[in-house]
Order: C-alpha cells, then structure tokens, then sequence
C-alpha cells in the first residue's frame, strides 16, 4: 500500500458496541474507493456481504487467505489485515480492532497496518481505548475520537448452565470445551449453536443464522465472537476465564474480558455478562467487573513489530531482516511465529538454498512460507508440507502440478465422518484454498479456486448438518418455546401408526392409551415431553376409550405366547391384564393403568365390554369347563356332582381319576348321562373333555391357568404329538398328557388302550388275553409303559404256566381287579374339598 503521510489520520476508540465498525464502513461508502482490513474472515465476509448490498457485487472485493472475489471493476475492498494488498492507491483505508497489535501471534500484522496503511484522502484506525498512548506516540497528528458505548453492560453474577437466560452466548477457549459445553447444553436445554474461528464462513453463518432465527436460544463459541460478530445476544457467560495464546496457558487480561463480554447488548439495548462459577480461577474478581462496566482498562504499554518490506536480496537477508530490532522504543520485536520459523528451516536445505539466489525466488520462499497452518499440525509438519510445495513453485513453469493439487481435494471431498472429522478435512482445504487463491501457484487458479470453494462448501454444509445433529435437539426446543408462549397452543398431531409429533418433530408414541417419550429423549426431556403431550392426547384418549366401549370381537384378542403374562389385547394394544377369580374359567380383569386418564362412567362401560366378550371367548373355547363351572354353582346339583364338577374346572376340564374317584362313586346314573352330555369322558385313569385336546383350546387353558397361578405362560407340547418324552414341555396332566414310566401319553389315547384290554378280556373269558400289538406300536409306546399302563387298568402279566399262545412273543395279561384307592376328593384350595370329604365319609 502506498504511502500519504499527509493524508488525514483519525482514530475511533471505545468499547464494544459504540458502533465503531458502522461508521467506517459508512465513511468508506462515501468515498469513491475504499478498504478495510479485519482481524477475521468471518468479520470480512459479513462486511462485505452488507457493503455489496449497498454497492453492487461487481464494485466489491473479498480477500482473505482463503478466498478472493475481486471483481474487474471493484472499488471497495473487505480484507483480511493479512490480506490486504500492498498496492492499492485507494482513497479511504481502515484497520478494525487495532489493539491487536498488542498480540503474541499476531501482532506485527496490525502494528504494520497501523504504521503504513494510508488512504488518499482519509485513514481510520478503529479500536480500543487501550490504544490511545501508542496511536499517540506511533501515528505523528492523529485525530482521536472516543465513542461511548450505545447501551449499559452490567454484571449478572454467576449462573449455571441449567440456569442462563434465553439469548446466551457461552464463551469457552478450546474445541473440547465448546462441544462440551454444546452437549450439556443439548441435554438440558434442548441445545446450542456452536461458532469457532475455524469453522468456514458458511458453516458460521448457518450456525449462527439457528440462533438469530430464534431456532436455539443458546450459542457457544470461542473468543472469536469478540471480534465484531454481531448477533443479538444478551447475556455473555464464560465458561472459562483462562486460554492457551500460542505459547502460555494464561488468564485473559481485562480487555479481552471485557472485547468478549461487550458482545452482550445490541444498539441501545443493554447486555449482561457473568460467569459459569462462582468461585475459583473461572470466576471474576470484584475488580475485573468493575473494570469491565466502567470500561477503564490499562493503557498499552507496547505494540509488537516487524519489518513489514523486508529485504529479499538473499534468504540470509531475509531474515535478518524479520528479525531486525524496532527502534522505537514503544515497539517490541515480535516473537517467532510459524511462517519465521518454517523459514529458517527451509534456509537450512541445501536445494533451498541453491533455488533462492534471485530477489524473486526469495520473494517466493517468503510467500510460501507464508501459507497458514490451518491444521495445527506443528513447525516440523508444516515445513515439509511448505518444502513440498515450495518445490513445485521453484522449479519448472513454476506451478503446482494440477494431478496433485485435484487429488487432494479429492481425498478430502468426502462429507462421511463426525463433527471432529470434518473440521480437519475443512481445516486441510482451507490450505488448499489458500494455495488457488495465490495469483500464481496453479496453471489455472481460477478452477482451482472454484474447485477448493465446491469442497469447502460442501465440507460446511456438512459440519452444519453434523453440528446440529450432535448438539442440538430440535424437537425439545420447539418444545420449551412452545411451552414458554402458551401451552395451549402447542401443536401435538398424532399419526396414523400413532406417532405424536410436534410440527415435523416425533416427541414420542401413543400405543392405544400409553404414551411413550421418544427413545431418544433424555431423561431430563421425559417430564417435559409428558407434560406439554398430556396437556393435548386428552381427546385423542376419549375417543379411544369410546371405540373401545363398543368394540368390535374382532378388535380383541388374548395374548397366549408361551412365557408371556396374558394380557387383554384392543387392536394389537394391552388394555387389561387379569388376577385370579372364583374360579379358573372366571378370573377377575384389571384394566391397565393407562386407562387412568379416562373418566369413570367410561372405564365402566370398557370394563363391562371386556368381561363380556373374554366370558363369550372362554365359552367358545372351553365349552366343557365354563358348563361345569355352572354345575359347581347350581344348588339343585347334588354335592357329588358340584364336587367332581369343581375338580374338572380347577383342572380346567382334565382330573386324575384316583382324585375324585370316592365322590364319582357316588354320582348315579343320571349325573353320569350328564356328565357324558356335557362333553367329559370318564376313563380308566382320567375324566376328561377331548375336545380341550385341540390346539385352540389348549392355547386358552394354558393361559387360564397361568393368569390363575400369576405365571407366564407354559411351553406346549409339541403339535400332534401322542407321545412325549417324560419332562419334556406339556408332560403334565393339565396339559392332557399323563406320565409314565420313561414316557409321557395323551389321556384320550390312554382311554383307547384301556377299552381295547377291557374288550379283549370280554371275549376271553377267564383265560390270559393279548393286546393288539399294532395298537402300541402306532403310539409309539414302550414295554415299560405298556406294563404300567395295563396295571393301572388292574391287569398284571399272565403267569408263565398259563396255556401258551400262538405268538410267544405278544405279552398276555391277566384280570386281578382295581386297586382300593384312598384319595383327595378334590385339589386343595378349591371350594369343594371339604364338601368331597363329607361325600367319603358320609
């Protein structure tokens, strides 16, 4: 940039918010040319979007190391301090937050601005107060102008993060602190947009543009918010009072509390600002926000610098002159930084060395040199990725090869991978960007700028998405804004598969009368999602509860899975579970809980529906037990009668004949005939209904009894069997299978094997008999069962002096007459066994 040394020099100093920006980029605007160097991308591409609203896309340029839009005919130039081109003759220039020339890293960028940068006609250093002795001291006749501070910035003490008002910014210094921060937030606050000064212009604005739009209320970020990113914000927490500067962890000094926390407040509305502790190194001390609300900071005592046109007659010159010593007193040599040091360890290679023996090859390891370690890989890293590509720029056309530059984006061009993933991969193509965007490192930098723009704009959108997606949960902050407004109004749809949801947000489910929260709310979310859902499902519930009032058969159903409890099922959904009755056929329902919400003349007509249509079902399966059932209550019954009734429904239509045998002896033939009419089968061994053999009835027995003994539901046996092993699943009486020996036999097939040997001693006579031994063999029966069964019906082998008989082979048997058999009358428990006790000793 040219030197006019006699053009007008004014400094605007003040605190934040005085509006200083605003008035530079209206005196450019006045002027017929103009720049204004930032301290940050991000602050450049949201000055230059506005002044391209004011002048026109073709009259405005963009310079930054990463991104250059410099139109043919462009007038007015938004920069980068690094950026801003040294030979422009333009009529007005500005250097926003000037004070950094007090920086460790940056400094001497800013000090060179302030010492060289001139427009014609007139030149504005914007700043700190802080700066007022140095400007005076450095800048010969400078006119300073102080702004006060458009609105009052006053200390609201420490809140915790479940605690901040809406409109909050939260300040922390370091990428794991940010996440952390955003992630806590998420969890108990519905989430927060996340601002860092290495994300791209992209992904900040649409980061930002969540919180402005009202989509988040909360946004962390790092100190780069101090910059003059404006957002309507107003409260500034700090998550941390401590940053690591490149060198040192340290804590911030009282301007820089001060930068950040004026960030708070917009215009003529006031701001707050405070800690996240109350006490510690994270808290303030008294005179720190006394400081910060009075704005009275410590002048600045020194400005770091370096030689700003250095020599490139050799590489030793160099750096001699980049290390030269200021002479003014006011100004201390800046420390090393990266673009130094790669320097001095390029200056050690021979090939470097034996390349840079023209002023213009120096000129081009400088610049090289100066390629930014977006990646913050370290010195040593750096350097050989800068040898690389010093390499290409020194030999040949001196361009870098077009194969490799195309292949690197390629490999970064992938938008899979987390939040941490994706910043490095923008973090690489800002190098790559920054390599397209020098005017002659590629063959054709302008493809090459559009291509590293593609990438990094894809990169963004990406971040974006990936952010969002990890810190922020949409459907809890439309929730609580909702909620704040008027719960009332709150949109709460519910879906066909009954899904609720709030806007396009799934907050959670209603299955038939339960509300579940979503599986991926946290429980800090669960009372707030139930309580804004309750407010609205209440007629969605009442109008189920109608349809189940007049439900159809169809709509219900038990559920008899094997190891589940029965339930009673509406449309697929548990509406009323069971607990033991007057009897196994009976059992009492219980409506579920859900039903609660319901009003009691409803859950009247439900409960009546239910036990209406489950009474129905157990009589169309279990026709047998729910007749004997009817039996068992009838007074005009004899006791006999009602007892061996009582013992077939407790055995859900099946007993053990030696369970009941004394008061069967007492049933005459009438009560027989009845017996028989009402389905039961009085065997040899056991009384039984065949028909609660078949698959459906056994289904709805297996669940009786398990609703009866608070159980789940026992294995069945396996479909079709006759025989099984003894043990194995459904090897009981109750399921229809009595065991013996090794096995375990169907009772209807017990009763078939029994009539056969009744049959065959008729027609000997009194002489040994044999069974039909195809009759055994097609049941899959064994010799062991076989003797046990036959003694069971009073058989006993024939004796071996017996006549013999065609087949030696075929076992004979012989009549020697039932055992006497001493039995309960009736299963414990049951309402009948002391009655059964009177008919046996009656």
């Amino acid at each position: 940039m040219q030197r006019h040394h006699d053009s007008a020099v004014t400094a605007v100093l003040g605190p934040t918010n005085t509006g200083k920006t605003h008035l530079a980029v209206e005196r450019m605007c006045g002027h017929s040319s103009g720049m204004i160097g930032f301290p940050l991308r991000l602050l450049a591409r949201e000055v230059y979007d506005r002044v391209v609203k004011i002048k026109g896309a073709n009259r405005v340029a963009l310079i930054t190391g990463e991104e250059k839009i410099v139109p043919k005919d462009a007038r007015w130039f938004l920069c980068t301090a690094e950026s801003m081109p040294v030979d422009r003759d333009l009529a007005f220039v500005a250097v926003d937050e000037a004070q950094l020339g007090a920086d460790l890293e940056r400094g001497h960028v800013f000090t060179d601005r302030i010492l060289r940068a001139r427009g014609r006609d007139e030149t504005m250093l914007l700043g700190s107060e802080a700066l007022r002795p140095m400007l005076k001291a450095l800048v010969p006749g400078i006119e300073i102008i102080n702004r006060p501070r458009f609105s009052t910035l006053s200390y609201a003490g420490a809140k915790k993060i479940s605690r901040l008002p809406k409109r909050s910014v939260i300040v922390a210094f370091s990428a794991e602190e940010v996440y952390a921060v955003a992630e806590m937030l998420r969890r108990l606050r519905g989430g927060a947009a996340v601002v860092m000064g290495a994300l791209s212009p992209r992904t900040r604005n649409a980061q930002v543009a969540m919180f402005q739009a009202g989509e988040v209320d909360y946004l962390v970020a790092t100190d780069a918010i101090g910059m003059g990113l404006n957002m309507d914000v107003n409260h500034v927490a700090f998550a941390s009072l401590n940053k690591f500067d490149g060198h040192r962890q340290r804590r911030l000094t009282v301007a820089e509390m001060a930068q950040i926390a004026g960030r708070a407040g917009r215009h003529q509305r006031d701001g707050t600002f405070g800690a996240l502790v109350e006490e510690g190194p994270g808290a303030f001390a008294p005179e720190e926000v006394l400081a910060i609300e009075e704005h009275r900071f410590p002048p600045l005592e020194h400005l770091y610098w370096r030689e700003g046109e250095p020599d490139f007659s050799s590489v030793a010159a160099l750096i001699a002159s980049l290390e030269a010593k200021p002479e003014n007193r006011r100004l201390r040599a800046a420390p090393q930084s990266v673009d130094l040091a790669v320097l001095k360890r390029m200056a050690e290679e021979d090939w470097v060395r034996a390349r840079t023996r023209h002023p213009a090859m120096v000129e081009r390891l400088w610049a090289a040199c100066g390629l930014p370690d977006f990646r913050k890989l370290g010195v040593d890293p750096h350097t050989r990725f800068v040898a690389r590509v010093f390499g290409y720029l020194s030999e040949g056309q001196g361009h870098i090869p077009h194969a490799w530059f195309a292949a690197e984006l390629a490999r970064l061009d992938t938008v899979v991978g987390d939040v941490e993933t994706l910043a490095g991969r923008i973090a690489a193509a800002r190098s790559w960007a920054y390599i397209a965007n020098r005017r002659d490192w590629l063959a054709d930098p302008a493809q090459g700028a559009a291509r590293a723009s593609a990438v990094e704009e894809r990169l963004s959108d990406a971040l974006h998405a990936s952010l969002t997606q990890r810190f922020v949960d949409k459907r809890t902050t439309l929730l609580m804004r909702q909620i704040g407004a008027d719960p009332r109004m709150l949109p709460v749809t519910i879906g066909p598969e009954g899904e609720v949801m709030v806007e396009d947000h799934a907050i959670g489910r209603l299955d038939g009368f339960r509300f579940t929260v979503a599986a991926d709310a946290r429980a800090n979310d669960k009372r707030m999602l139930l309580a804004a859902a309750e407010r609205r499902l209440g007629d969605e519930r009442g109008k189920r509860g109608v349809a189940l009032a007049e439900a159809a058969d169809a709509d219900l159903s038990l559920r008899t899975e094997a190891g589940e409890t029965p339930v009673l099922l509406w449309r697929g959904f548990t509406v009323a579970t069971f607990a033991p009755g007057q009897s196994l056929v009976r059992p009492r329902i219980v409506l579920d809980r859900a039903l609660d919400c319901l009003d009691v003349t409803l859950r009247a007509k439900i409960e009546q529906r239910l036990r209406g249509w489950f009474g129905d079902s157990v009589a169309r399966a279990l026709p047998g037990p729910v007749l004997l059932d009817s039996v068992q209550r009838d007074p005009a019954a004899s006791p006999a009668s009602r007892a061996v009734a009582a013992a077939l429904v407790a055995g859900g239509g099946m007993v053990a004949r030696s369970e009941v045998v004394a008061v069967l002896d007492k049933l005459d033939g009438v009560a027989r005939k009845a017996f028989r009419r009402a389905g039961v089968t009085i065997g040899a061994l056991d009384l039984f209904d065949p028909r609660l053999l078949k698959p459906a009835a056994a289904r709805w027995r297996r669940a009786l009894f398990a609703i009866r003994d608070a159980r789940g539901i026992a294995d069945a046996p396996r479909d079709g069997a006759s025989v099984l092993v003894r043990g194995a699943p459904g090897a009981t009486l109750v399921d229809g299978y009595r065991p013996i020996a090794a096995q375990a036999v169907r009772i209807d097939l017990i009763e078939r094997i029994a009539r056969a040997a009744h049959d065959a001693r008729g027609a000997a006579g009194r002489q040994p008999f044999a069974l039909d031994p195809a009759l055994a063999l097609s049941m899959g029966l064994t010799p062991p069962t076989i003797e046990k069964l036959m003694a069971g019906f009073g058989f006993r082998p024939a004796p071996a002096a017996a006549p013999p008989a065609a087949d030696d082979t075929v076992p004979r048997w012989v009549w020697r007459g039932l055992p006497t058999v001493r039995a309960v009358v009736a299963p414990r428990g049951t309402h009948f066994a002391a009655l059964a006790d009177l008919a046996v000793h009656g």
